[in-house]
């Protein structure tokens, strides 16, 4: 277990707490009343970088020893430091309801074939005694050996104490087939062919016989 030592918070503002280095927290719990407190930053932010949220830290020097999940952390957006955090005080003799990480360990023989890996879930809710929470549960990639095969939250293994709360049926990583798509290939458009027309709108086949009616009106013209 990790721990980590705590101060009271004082009257000052948490803009100058960090300015000295200090992180601003609080911790609370079901028979906890809400206690501000005060956490070196370096060392808050080496314990979250091993805990997260599902490894017990315990707080010392408010009060007596207090085992805690770290509830909630805060982070600068642009620098990333911690800016508070929420420690939520465990119970003993009780168990805690909690969402675990899934870590996907191994090489499944149908991805190695080709075949798309997808992953449902990253997470699953369990019950479990607080000595036996663990930072995460594996996922062993290589039992899908065929397309179809999938693996379910029931089939993950658990610590003894430990109750599924996700349901049993939920389906957490499973292998779908490669399907290569062919291209489509779209044919040329059909090219409509015009015909041109003379000056004066009419079209090429009557252009002759407007110029021979013409002559011939001219000629009687002559005649008479």
């Amino acid at each position: 277990m990790l721990a980590l030592e705590v101060k009271p918070r004082g009257k000052e503002s948490a803009e100058v707490l960090r300015e000295k280095g200090i992180v601003p927290a609080v911790l609370y719990g079901p028979k906890e009343p809400a206690t501000p407190i005060a956490i070196d930053a370096r060392l808050l932010e080496h314990v979250w970088r091993e805990a997260g949220e599902t490894t017990i830290v315990t707080l010392k020097g408010a009060g007596e020893d207090k085992d805690t999940l770290i509830h909630d952390a805060q982070f600068h957006p642009v620098t990333g430091k911690l800016l508070h955090a929420d420690f939520y005080v465990l119970e003993k003799g009780k168990k805690i309801t909690i969402n675990v990480p899934l870590e996907f360990e191994g090489l499944s023989p149908a991805e190695k074939a080709g075949h798309i890996l997808v992953k449902a879930l990253h997470e699953i809710e369990i019950e479990v005694a607080p000595s036996e929470l663990p930072h995460h549960l594996i996922v062993d990639l290589t039992v899908l050996a065929n397309v179809g095969d999938h693996i379910t939250a029931a089939q993950i293994s658990l610590p003894p104490s430990a109750t599924l709360i996700t349901h049993g049926e939920e389906i957490v990583a499973s292998m779908t087939e490669f399907k290569e798509e062919k291209e489509e290939i779209t044919p040329p458009p059909e090219t409509e062919i015009l015909t041109a027309k003379p000056a004066g709108g009419e079209e090429a086949g009557d252009a002759a016989p407007a110029a021979e009616e013409k002559a011939e009106k001219k000629e009687k013209k002559g005649e008479k």
